[in-house]
Protein backbone atom coordinates (compact mmCIF):
# COMPACT_ATOMS: atom_id res chain seq x y z
CA UNK A 1 0.00 0.00 0.00
CA UNK A 2 2.59 2.42 1.09
CA UNK A 3 4.05 1.91 -3.31
CA UNK A 4 0.27 2.77 -4.23
CA UNK A 5 0.30 6.01 -2.07
CA UNK A 6 3.84 7.15 -3.34
CA UNK A 7 2.81 6.32 -7.04
CA UNK A 8 0.27 8.55 -6.50
CA UNK A 9 2.03 11.60 -5.26
CA UNK A 10 4.71 10.82 -7.96
CA UNK A 11 1.89 11.34 -10.37
CA UNK A 12 0.50 14.51 -9.01
CA UNK A 13 4.03 15.91 -9.34
CA UNK A 14 4.34 14.92 -12.62
CA UNK A 15 1.41 16.66 -13.58
CA UNK A 16 2.02 19.68 -12.40
CA UNK A 17 5.07 20.60 -13.14
CA UNK A 18 4.73 19.68 -16.50
CA UNK A 19 1.39 22.21 -16.48
CA UNK A 20 3.04 24.56 -14.74
CA UNK A 21 6.56 24.41 -16.57
CA UNK A 22 5.01 25.18 -20.33
CA UNK A 23 6.51 28.96 -19.95
CA UNK A 24 9.72 27.59 -19.65
CA UNK A 25 10.42 25.78 -22.40
CA UNK A 26 9.04 28.23 -24.76
CA UNK A 27 10.79 31.24 -26.60
CA UNK A 28 10.68 34.76 -24.76
CA UNK A 29 8.00 36.63 -25.33
CA UNK A 30 8.96 39.58 -28.22
CA UNK A 31 7.08 42.90 -27.22
CA UNK A 32 9.45 45.13 -29.62
CA UNK A 33 12.37 46.92 -30.78
CA UNK A 34 13.86 50.17 -32.12
CA UNK A 35 16.53 50.62 -34.21
CA UNK A 36 16.43 54.15 -35.81
CA UNK A 37 18.31 53.36 -39.31
CA UNK A 38 20.11 56.98 -39.04
CA UNK A 39 23.04 55.92 -38.07
CA UNK A 40 24.20 52.21 -39.95
CA UNK A 41 26.98 50.12 -40.54
CA UNK A 42 28.41 47.84 -43.45
CA UNK A 43 28.80 44.24 -43.80
CA UNK A 44 32.04 42.78 -42.71
CA UNK A 45 33.01 46.43 -41.41
CA UNK A 46 35.00 46.93 -37.99
CA UNK A 47 31.76 47.55 -36.11
CA UNK A 48 30.13 44.67 -37.11
CA UNK A 49 33.33 42.65 -35.57
CA UNK A 50 32.95 44.12 -32.70
CA UNK A 51 29.05 43.97 -32.49
CA UNK A 52 29.11 40.02 -32.80
CA UNK A 53 32.37 39.77 -30.24
CA UNK A 54 29.82 41.66 -28.02
CA UNK A 55 26.88 39.38 -28.66
CA UNK A 56 29.28 36.53 -28.78
CA UNK A 57 29.95 37.41 -24.82
CA UNK A 58 26.50 37.87 -23.67
CA UNK A 59 25.38 34.54 -22.97
CA UNK A 60 28.35 33.33 -20.89
CA UNK A 61 27.70 36.53 -18.93
CA UNK A 62 24.00 36.38 -17.95
CA UNK A 63 24.68 35.44 -14.65
CA UNK A 64 27.78 37.72 -13.72
CA UNK A 65 26.90 40.98 -11.29
CA UNK A 66 29.74 43.66 -13.35
CA UNK A 67 29.68 45.22 -10.20
CA UNK A 68 25.59 45.21 -10.51
CA UNK A 69 22.98 43.22 -9.68
CA UNK A 70 22.45 39.64 -11.21
CA UNK A 71 20.65 39.63 -14.34
CA UNK A 72 22.24 42.78 -15.48
CA UNK A 73 25.79 43.55 -17.54
CA UNK A 74 27.10 46.29 -19.83
CA UNK A 75 30.32 46.19 -21.85
CA UNK A 76 32.26 47.40 -25.10
CA UNK A 77 34.02 46.20 -27.44
CA UNK A 78 36.73 47.34 -29.74
CA UNK A 79 39.66 49.46 -28.74
CA UNK A 80 39.54 52.20 -26.69
CA UNK A 81 40.14 55.28 -29.57
CA UNK A 82 37.83 53.01 -32.05
CA UNK A 83 35.19 55.10 -33.54
CA UNK A 84 34.02 51.81 -34.26
CA UNK A 85 33.28 50.50 -30.33
CA UNK A 86 30.09 49.40 -29.34
CA UNK A 87 28.77 49.70 -26.16
CA UNK A 88 26.00 47.58 -25.43
CA UNK A 89 24.20 46.17 -22.41
CA UNK A 90 21.03 43.35 -21.46
CA UNK A 91 18.41 43.71 -18.18
CA UNK A 92 16.55 40.72 -17.51
CA UNK A 93 13.57 41.01 -15.05
CA UNK A 94 14.50 41.21 -11.82
CA UNK A 95 12.16 37.75 -10.63
CA UNK A 96 13.91 35.76 -13.03
CA UNK A 97 16.34 32.65 -12.45
CA UNK A 98 19.49 32.17 -13.42
CA UNK A 99 18.68 29.78 -16.42
CA UNK A 100 15.48 31.87 -17.91
CA UNK A 101 17.88 34.94 -17.80
CA UNK A 102 20.44 33.27 -19.57
CA UNK A 103 17.91 31.53 -22.12
CA UNK A 104 16.09 35.08 -22.84
CA UNK A 105 19.78 37.11 -23.37
CA UNK A 106 20.94 33.62 -26.16
CA UNK A 107 17.46 34.21 -28.05
CA UNK A 108 17.83 38.03 -27.98
CA UNK A 109 21.48 38.04 -29.25
CA UNK A 110 20.03 35.66 -31.90
CA UNK A 111 16.97 38.03 -32.59
CA UNK A 112 18.22 41.62 -32.67
CA UNK A 113 20.42 41.07 -35.88
CA UNK A 114 17.26 39.55 -37.75
CA UNK A 115 15.14 42.75 -36.37
CA UNK A 116 17.88 45.05 -37.10
CA UNK A 117 20.68 43.71 -39.64
CA UNK A 118 22.63 46.95 -40.19
CA UNK A 119 21.62 49.47 -37.82
CA UNK A 120 24.32 50.69 -34.87
CA UNK A 121 21.71 51.88 -32.14
CA UNK A 122 19.51 49.05 -31.22
CA UNK A 123 17.03 48.10 -28.85
CA UNK A 124 15.06 44.73 -28.43
CA UNK A 125 12.30 44.31 -25.78
CA UNK A 126 10.91 41.10 -24.74
CA UNK A 127 8.89 40.06 -21.68
CA UNK A 128 11.21 38.29 -20.16
CA UNK A 129 14.35 40.80 -20.55
CA UNK A 130 15.96 43.65 -22.84
CA UNK A 131 18.99 44.07 -25.09
CA UNK A 132 20.46 47.21 -26.53
CA UNK A 133 23.87 48.58 -28.20
CA UNK A 134 24.92 51.21 -29.75
CA UNK A 135 28.03 53.29 -31.38
CA UNK A 136 28.32 56.09 -28.37
CA UNK A 137 28.22 55.00 -24.70
CA UNK A 138 24.75 55.56 -23.15
CA UNK A 139 25.78 54.04 -19.62
CA UNK A 140 24.63 54.98 -16.43
CA UNK A 141 22.29 57.82 -18.61
CA UNK A 142 18.33 57.55 -18.94
CA UNK A 143 17.43 56.76 -21.99
CA UNK A 144 13.35 57.76 -22.76
CA UNK A 145 13.45 58.29 -26.23
CA UNK A 146 11.52 55.44 -27.05
CA UNK A 147 8.62 54.37 -26.01
CA UNK A 148 6.35 51.20 -26.10
CA UNK A 149 2.77 51.47 -24.01
CA UNK A 150 0.58 47.82 -23.58
CA UNK A 151 -2.52 47.30 -22.15
CA UNK A 152 -5.03 44.55 -21.25
CA UNK A 153 -8.13 44.41 -22.89
CA UNK A 154 -10.40 43.91 -19.57
CA UNK A 155 -11.87 47.37 -17.74
CA UNK A 156 -12.27 47.62 -14.26
CA UNK A 157 -16.14 48.22 -13.42
CA UNK A 158 -14.76 51.86 -11.64
CA UNK A 159 -11.95 52.95 -13.24
CA UNK A 160 -11.93 56.44 -11.29
CA UNK A 161 -11.46 54.74 -7.98
CA UNK A 162 -8.98 52.02 -9.22
CA UNK A 163 -6.99 55.09 -10.96
CA UNK A 164 -6.94 56.34 -7.50
CA UNK A 165 -5.61 53.55 -6.33
CA UNK A 166 -3.46 52.76 -8.92
CA UNK A 167 -1.51 56.12 -8.98
CA UNK A 168 -1.19 55.74 -4.90
CA UNK A 169 0.05 52.38 -5.39
CA UNK A 170 2.44 52.52 -8.25
CA UNK A 171 3.96 55.77 -6.35
CA UNK A 172 4.82 53.53 -3.72
CA UNK A 173 6.52 50.85 -5.22
CA UNK A 174 8.39 53.08 -7.28
CA UNK A 175 9.89 54.68 -4.31
CA UNK A 176 11.39 51.27 -2.98
CA UNK A 177 12.34 50.48 -6.28
CA UNK A 178 15.12 53.97 -6.21
CA UNK A 179 16.22 52.96 -3.51
CA UNK A 180 16.99 49.35 -3.67
CA UNK A 181 20.22 48.70 -5.42
CA UNK A 182 18.91 46.31 -8.27
CA UNK A 183 16.52 49.37 -8.95
CA UNK A 184 13.24 46.52 -9.20
CA UNK A 185 10.93 46.78 -7.22
CA UNK A 186 7.38 44.04 -7.53
CA UNK A 187 4.11 44.15 -5.20
CA UNK A 188 1.08 42.27 -4.24
CA UNK A 189 -1.88 44.59 -3.18
CA UNK A 190 -5.17 43.62 -2.82
CA UNK A 191 -7.67 46.16 -4.47
CA UNK A 192 -10.57 44.46 -2.99
CA UNK A 193 -12.03 41.44 -1.18
CA UNK A 194 -12.39 39.51 -4.89
CA UNK A 195 -9.27 41.51 -6.74
CA UNK A 196 -5.06 41.85 -6.57
CA UNK A 197 -3.28 44.02 -8.34
CA UNK A 198 0.19 42.82 -9.45
CA UNK A 199 2.70 45.13 -10.15
CA UNK A 200 6.66 45.38 -10.95
CA UNK A 201 8.75 48.38 -11.95
CA UNK A 202 12.53 48.45 -13.26
CA UNK A 203 15.65 50.40 -14.03
CA UNK A 204 18.84 49.54 -15.41
CA UNK A 205 20.86 49.05 -12.09
CA UNK A 206 23.64 51.39 -13.65
CA UNK A 207 21.32 54.24 -13.23
CA UNK A 208 21.83 56.78 -10.13
CA UNK A 209 18.50 56.71 -7.47
CA UNK A 210 17.31 60.33 -9.36
CA UNK A 211 17.47 59.25 -12.77
CA UNK A 212 15.67 55.95 -12.24
CA UNK A 213 12.79 57.70 -10.55
CA UNK A 214 12.54 60.25 -13.11
CA UNK A 215 12.55 57.61 -16.39
CA UNK A 216 9.38 55.76 -13.86
CA UNK A 217 7.83 58.87 -13.21
CA UNK A 218 7.56 59.53 -16.58
CA UNK A 219 6.18 55.88 -17.40
CA UNK A 220 3.93 56.54 -14.71
CA UNK A 221 2.60 60.04 -16.47
CA UNK A 222 1.46 57.74 -19.71
CA UNK A 223 -0.23 55.20 -17.98
CA UNK A 224 -3.35 57.46 -18.14
CA UNK A 225 -2.90 57.72 -21.52
CA UNK A 226 -2.55 54.32 -22.57
CA UNK A 227 -4.18 52.36 -19.60
CA UNK A 228 -6.36 54.42 -17.75
CA UNK A 229 -9.08 51.87 -16.28
CA UNK A 230 -7.84 48.99 -17.50
CA UNK A 231 -6.96 45.71 -15.78
CA UNK A 232 -3.67 45.83 -16.49
CA UNK A 233 -1.25 48.19 -18.62
CA UNK A 234 2.29 48.71 -19.26
CA UNK A 235 5.06 51.32 -20.04
CA UNK A 236 8.70 50.52 -21.35
CA UNK A 237 11.36 52.65 -21.74
CA UNK A 238 15.05 51.57 -22.86
CA UNK A 239 16.18 52.30 -19.72
CA UNK A 240 13.21 51.19 -17.07
CA UNK A 241 9.64 50.35 -17.52
CA UNK A 242 6.67 49.66 -15.16
CA UNK A 243 3.60 47.26 -15.34
CA UNK A 244 0.18 45.96 -13.28
CA UNK A 245 -1.92 43.43 -13.97
CA UNK A 246 -5.17 41.93 -12.31
CA UNK A 247 -3.27 38.30 -12.62
CA UNK A 248 0.71 37.49 -10.88
CA UNK A 249 3.36 37.55 -14.01
CA UNK A 250 6.33 37.38 -12.28
CA UNK A 251 7.39 34.57 -10.10
CA UNK A 252 6.99 36.02 -6.27
CA UNK A 253 8.97 32.83 -5.39
CA UNK A 254 12.37 34.42 -6.61
CA UNK A 255 11.87 37.79 -4.93
CA UNK A 256 10.57 36.59 -1.01
CA UNK A 257 11.71 33.12 -0.14
CA UNK A 258 9.09 32.16 2.23
CA UNK A 259 10.08 31.12 6.15
CA UNK A 260 11.35 27.52 6.91
CA UNK A 261 8.38 25.35 7.47
CA UNK A 262 7.81 24.56 10.83
CA UNK A 263 8.98 20.87 11.62
CA UNK A 264 6.20 18.34 11.88
CA UNK A 265 3.94 17.98 14.61
CA UNK A 266 4.72 14.04 16.61
CA UNK A 267 2.66 11.59 15.42
CA UNK A 268 1.95 8.85 18.19
CA UNK A 269 0.10 5.54 16.58
CA UNK A 270 -3.09 4.43 18.55
CA UNK A 271 -2.81 0.94 18.83
CA UNK A 272 -6.10 -1.30 18.44
CA UNK A 273 -9.98 -0.52 16.86
CA UNK A 274 -8.68 3.38 17.09
CA UNK A 275 -6.11 3.47 14.62
CA UNK A 276 -7.32 4.42 10.90
CA UNK A 277 -6.24 1.56 8.17
CA UNK A 278 -4.31 2.27 5.15
CA UNK A 279 -7.72 2.02 2.79
CA UNK A 280 -9.37 4.90 4.90
CA UNK A 281 -6.36 6.98 4.39
CA UNK A 282 -6.49 6.25 0.73
CA UNK A 283 -10.15 7.32 0.74
CA UNK A 284 -9.15 10.65 2.50
CA UNK A 285 -5.80 11.47 0.49
CA UNK A 286 -7.33 10.56 -3.07
CA UNK A 287 -10.29 13.30 -3.25
CA UNK A 288 -7.81 15.76 -1.76
CA UNK A 289 -4.98 15.13 -4.43
CA UNK A 290 -7.57 15.46 -7.03
CA UNK A 291 -9.00 17.90 -5.84
CA UNK A 292 -5.43 20.15 -5.55
CA UNK A 293 -4.61 18.86 -9.50
CA UNK A 294 -8.06 20.20 -10.52
CA UNK A 295 -7.90 23.81 -8.29
CA UNK A 296 -4.04 24.07 -10.03
CA UNK A 297 -5.30 23.08 -13.40
CA UNK A 298 -8.06 25.59 -12.97
CA UNK A 299 -5.42 28.42 -12.12
CA UNK A 300 -3.46 28.00 -14.91
CA UNK A 301 -5.92 27.89 -17.41
CA UNK A 302 -7.99 31.01 -16.53
CA UNK A 303 -3.90 32.57 -16.04
CA UNK A 304 -3.71 31.56 -19.87
CA UNK A 305 -6.76 32.87 -21.02
CA UNK A 306 -5.77 35.73 -19.19
CA UNK A 307 -2.28 36.37 -20.95
CA UNK A 308 -4.18 35.67 -24.49
CA UNK A 309 -6.41 38.39 -24.09
CA UNK A 310 -3.16 40.81 -23.00
CA UNK A 311 -3.04 42.99 -26.02
CA UNK A 312 0.22 45.02 -27.43
CA UNK A 313 -0.15 48.36 -28.75
CA UNK A 314 2.87 50.19 -30.73
CA UNK A 315 2.75 54.15 -30.61
CA UNK A 316 4.36 53.37 -34.44
CA UNK A 317 2.44 50.96 -35.78
CA UNK A 318 -1.38 51.63 -36.45
CA UNK A 319 -2.53 48.01 -37.20
CA UNK A 320 -3.95 47.25 -33.84
CA UNK A 321 -5.80 49.91 -33.27
CA UNK A 322 -7.59 48.92 -36.86
CA UNK A 323 -8.26 45.47 -35.59
CA UNK A 324 -11.72 46.44 -34.79
CA UNK A 325 -12.85 48.25 -37.07
CA UNK A 326 -12.19 45.45 -39.83
CA UNK A 327 -16.38 45.92 -40.67
CA UNK A 328 -15.20 48.90 -42.50
CA UNK A 329 -12.71 47.72 -44.37
CA UNK A 330 -12.56 48.22 -48.16
CA UNK A 331 -10.01 45.63 -50.42
CA UNK A 332 -7.70 47.53 -52.42
CA UNK A 333 -9.00 46.41 -55.97
CA UNK A 334 -12.03 48.02 -55.11
CA UNK A 335 -10.99 51.13 -54.74
CA UNK A 336 -8.91 51.19 -57.64
CA UNK A 337 -12.20 50.18 -59.79
CA UNK A 338 -14.45 53.25 -57.97
CA UNK A 339 -11.45 55.78 -58.63
CA UNK A 340 -10.83 54.26 -62.26
CA UNK A 341 -7.25 53.30 -60.93
CA UNK A 342 -6.57 56.50 -59.41
CA UNK A 343 -7.51 58.78 -62.46
CA UNK A 344 -5.77 62.39 -62.29
CA UNK A 345 -9.55 63.35 -64.04
CA UNK A 346 -10.97 62.33 -60.26
CA UNK A 347 -8.54 63.65 -58.53
CA UNK A 348 -9.91 66.34 -56.13
CA UNK A 349 -6.72 67.76 -54.44
CA UNK A 350 -4.13 67.12 -52.79
CA UNK A 351 -3.25 67.96 -48.69
CA UNK A 352 -0.12 66.82 -45.94
CA UNK A 353 -1.84 63.55 -45.75
CA UNK A 354 -1.87 62.68 -49.83
CA UNK A 355 -3.78 62.76 -52.72
CA UNK A 356 -7.37 63.08 -52.50
CA UNK A 357 -10.12 61.14 -55.64
CA UNK A 358 -13.54 60.78 -56.21
CA UNK A 359 -15.07 57.45 -56.84
CA UNK A 360 -18.10 55.63 -57.04
CA UNK A 361 -19.26 52.41 -55.87
CA UNK A 362 -20.54 49.54 -57.79
CA UNK A 363 -23.95 50.01 -56.07
CA UNK A 364 -23.49 54.06 -57.46
CA UNK A 365 -22.32 55.40 -53.88
CA UNK A 366 -20.25 58.45 -54.24
CA UNK A 367 -16.99 58.33 -52.17
CA UNK A 368 -13.85 60.53 -51.41
CA UNK A 369 -11.35 58.54 -51.26
CA UNK A 370 -7.52 59.84 -49.29
CA UNK A 371 -4.32 58.17 -50.38
CA UNK A 372 -1.55 58.07 -47.99
CA UNK A 373 1.44 59.73 -49.81
CA UNK A 374 4.83 57.55 -49.63
CA UNK A 375 6.96 60.11 -49.23
CA UNK A 376 5.02 61.25 -46.68
CA UNK A 377 7.19 61.33 -43.03
CA UNK A 378 3.91 61.71 -40.84
CA UNK A 379 1.25 60.09 -42.85
CA UNK A 380 0.89 56.61 -40.69
CA UNK A 381 0.74 58.74 -37.75
CA UNK A 382 -1.96 60.72 -39.12
CA UNK A 383 -3.70 57.44 -41.16
CA UNK A 384 -4.39 55.51 -37.66
CA UNK A 385 -5.45 58.73 -35.64
CA UNK A 386 -7.81 59.80 -38.46
CA UNK A 387 -9.14 56.36 -38.51
CA UNK A 388 -9.78 55.50 -35.03
CA UNK A 389 -10.62 59.35 -33.84
CA UNK A 390 -13.38 59.61 -36.99
CA UNK A 391 -14.67 56.02 -36.61
CA UNK A 392 -15.62 56.64 -33.00
CA UNK A 393 -17.00 60.18 -33.40
CA UNK A 394 -19.92 59.92 -35.82
CA UNK A 395 -21.61 63.43 -36.11
CA UNK A 396 -23.94 65.55 -38.42
CA UNK A 397 -20.91 67.93 -38.73
CA UNK A 398 -18.34 65.46 -39.42
CA UNK A 399 -17.86 63.62 -42.72
CA UNK A 400 -18.64 60.17 -42.50
CA UNK A 401 -15.89 57.40 -42.31
CA UNK A 402 -17.19 54.74 -44.48
CA UNK A 403 -14.40 52.53 -44.30
CA UNK A 404 -10.42 52.25 -44.97
CA UNK A 405 -8.11 50.07 -47.20
CA UNK A 406 -4.78 48.66 -45.57
CA UNK A 407 -3.25 46.35 -48.30
CA UNK A 408 1.00 46.05 -48.44
CA UNK A 409 2.23 49.61 -48.16
CA UNK A 410 -1.45 51.32 -49.07
CA UNK A 411 -2.98 53.29 -46.76
CA UNK A 412 -5.89 54.61 -47.82
CA UNK A 413 -8.84 56.17 -46.08
CA UNK A 414 -12.76 56.03 -47.56
CA UNK A 415 -15.32 58.87 -46.79
CA UNK A 416 -18.85 59.98 -47.99
CA UNK A 417 -18.10 62.58 -50.80
CA UNK A 418 -19.00 66.28 -50.02
CA UNK A 419 -19.58 68.06 -53.21
CA UNK A 420 -19.24 71.64 -51.73
CA UNK A 421 -16.80 73.56 -49.43
CA UNK A 422 -17.20 76.31 -47.01
CA UNK A 423 -16.75 76.83 -43.30
CA UNK A 424 -18.47 76.58 -39.68
CA UNK A 425 -17.77 75.47 -36.34
CA UNK A 426 -19.21 72.93 -34.00
CA UNK A 427 -18.28 70.06 -31.65
CA UNK A 428 -21.47 71.11 -29.21
CA UNK A 429 -22.97 67.43 -29.03
CA UNK A 430 -19.71 65.23 -29.12
CA UNK A 431 -19.26 62.96 -26.54
CA UNK A 432 -15.65 63.33 -26.90
CA UNK A 433 -13.50 66.45 -26.67
CA UNK A 434 -11.31 67.18 -29.43
CA UNK A 435 -8.87 70.02 -30.15
CA UNK A 436 -8.59 70.01 -34.37
CA UNK A 437 -5.33 72.50 -34.10
CA UNK A 438 -5.69 72.91 -37.99
CA UNK A 439 -8.84 74.27 -38.20
CA UNK A 440 -9.06 76.33 -41.46
CA UNK A 441 -11.58 77.34 -44.22
CA UNK A 442 -10.12 74.64 -46.67
CA UNK A 443 -10.64 72.09 -43.79
CA UNK A 444 -14.10 72.70 -43.89
CA UNK A 445 -16.36 71.15 -46.40
CA UNK A 446 -19.73 71.88 -47.18
CA UNK A 447 -22.84 68.95 -48.57
CA UNK A 448 -25.37 69.12 -50.72
CA UNK A 449 -27.53 70.60 -48.28
CA UNK A 450 -24.76 73.61 -47.46
CA UNK A 451 -24.25 71.51 -44.32
CA UNK A 452 -21.18 72.19 -42.42
CA UNK A 453 -18.52 69.23 -41.67
CA UNK A 454 -15.30 69.69 -40.34
CA UNK A 455 -12.42 67.17 -42.26
CA UNK A 456 -8.93 66.52 -42.01
CA UNK A 457 -8.59 65.08 -38.08
CA UNK A 458 -5.16 63.75 -38.98
CA UNK A 459 -3.84 66.68 -36.91
CA UNK A 460 -6.33 66.36 -33.92
CA UNK A 461 -5.81 65.85 -30.24
CA UNK A 462 -8.71 63.66 -28.53
CA UNK A 463 -8.99 64.37 -24.59
CA UNK A 464 -11.64 63.53 -22.20
CA UNK A 465 -14.02 65.22 -20.88
CA UNK A 466 -12.61 66.27 -17.60
CA UNK A 467 -9.20 67.39 -19.85
CA UNK A 468 -8.77 70.98 -20.92
CA UNK A 469 -5.05 71.88 -22.19
CA UNK A 470 -1.85 70.05 -23.07
CA UNK A 471 1.60 70.15 -24.09
CA UNK A 472 3.42 69.33 -27.30
CA UNK A 473 7.11 69.37 -28.55
CA UNK A 474 5.69 69.09 -32.02
CA UNK A 475 3.96 72.35 -33.82
CA UNK A 476 1.98 71.34 -36.36
CA UNK A 477 -0.93 73.33 -38.30
CA UNK A 478 -1.20 76.36 -40.20
CA UNK A 479 0.32 79.54 -39.50
CA UNK A 480 -2.07 82.15 -39.16
CA UNK A 481 -4.85 80.00 -37.84
CA UNK A 482 -2.66 79.04 -34.30
CA UNK A 483 -2.95 80.54 -31.35
CA UNK A 484 0.04 82.29 -29.99
CA UNK A 485 0.70 80.49 -27.18
CA UNK A 486 0.60 76.79 -29.26
CA UNK A 487 2.61 78.63 -32.17
CA UNK A 488 5.16 79.89 -29.53
CA UNK A 489 5.46 77.32 -26.68
CA UNK A 490 3.44 74.34 -27.87
CA UNK A 491 0.55 74.92 -25.20
CA UNK A 492 -2.80 73.65 -26.67
CA UNK A 493 -6.00 73.97 -25.10
CA UNK A 494 -10.16 74.31 -26.44
CA UNK A 495 -9.41 78.03 -26.88
CA UNK A 496 -6.79 77.07 -29.67
CA UNK A 497 -9.51 76.11 -31.83
CA UNK A 498 -11.58 78.91 -30.63
CA UNK A 499 -8.83 81.43 -32.11
CA UNK A 500 -8.66 79.62 -35.25
CA UNK A 501 -12.64 79.63 -35.65
CA UNK A 502 -12.19 83.60 -34.67
CA UNK A 503 -9.72 83.79 -37.67
CA UNK A 504 -12.12 82.16 -39.68
CA UNK A 505 -14.84 84.58 -38.32
CA UNK A 506 -13.22 87.46 -39.73
CA UNK A 507 -11.95 86.25 -43.02
CA UNK A 508 -15.97 85.50 -43.64
CA UNK A 509 -16.85 89.19 -42.39
CA UNK A 510 -14.18 90.65 -44.43
CA UNK A 511 -14.00 88.75 -47.50
CA UNK A 512 -10.03 88.57 -47.42
CA UNK A 513 -7.77 85.99 -46.52
CA UNK A 514 -5.50 85.74 -43.56
CA UNK A 515 -3.00 84.08 -45.46
CA UNK A 516 -2.51 86.54 -48.04
CA UNK A 517 -3.33 89.81 -46.09
CA UNK A 518 -1.33 92.99 -47.41
CA UNK A 519 -2.10 96.52 -46.78
CA UNK A 520 -0.26 99.36 -46.67
CA UNK A 521 -1.92 101.15 -43.51
CA UNK A 522 0.42 99.28 -41.33
CA UNK A 523 -1.09 96.18 -40.63
CA UNK A 524 0.95 92.87 -41.10
CA UNK A 525 -1.96 90.42 -40.85
CA UNK A 526 -5.24 90.43 -40.75
CA UNK A 527 -5.83 90.41 -37.19
CA UNK A 528 -3.83 93.37 -36.95
CA UNK A 529 -5.44 95.41 -39.36
CA UNK A 530 -9.37 94.73 -37.71
CA UNK A 531 -7.54 95.58 -34.53
CA UNK A 532 -6.25 98.77 -36.13
CA UNK A 533 -9.68 99.42 -38.24
CA UNK A 534 -11.51 99.32 -34.91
Amino acid sequence: MPAFKLLMVFLFLCFVSNFLGFTTAADPNYLAHFCPNTTTFTRNSTFQSNLNLFLSSLPTNANRSNGFSRGFYNATAGQTSDSERVYGLFLCRGDLGSTACQDCVTFATKNVTQRCPVEKRTTILFDECLLRYSNQSFFSNSDMSSQLSMWNLQNVTEPDKFNVFLGNLMNQVITQAVNNPKRFEIRKTNYSAFQTVYSLVQCTPDLSSRDCEVCLRGALGQLPRCCSGRQGGRVLYPSCNLRYESYPFYYESAIAVPPSPAPPASVTRLQGKSGLSSSTIIAIVAPIVVIAVLFIAGLCFLRRRAEKKYNAVLEQNADNDITTLESLQFDFETIEVATNKFSSDNKLGRGGFGEVYKGVLPHGQEIAVKRLSRSSGQGAQEFKNEVVLVAKLQHRNLVRLLGFCLEGDEKILVYEFVPNKSLDYFLYDSQLRIIHRDLKASNILLDVQMNPKISDFGLARIFGVDQTQGNTSRIVGTYGYMSPEYAMHGQFSVKSDVYSFGVLALETITGKKNSSFYQTDGAEDLLSYSWYGT
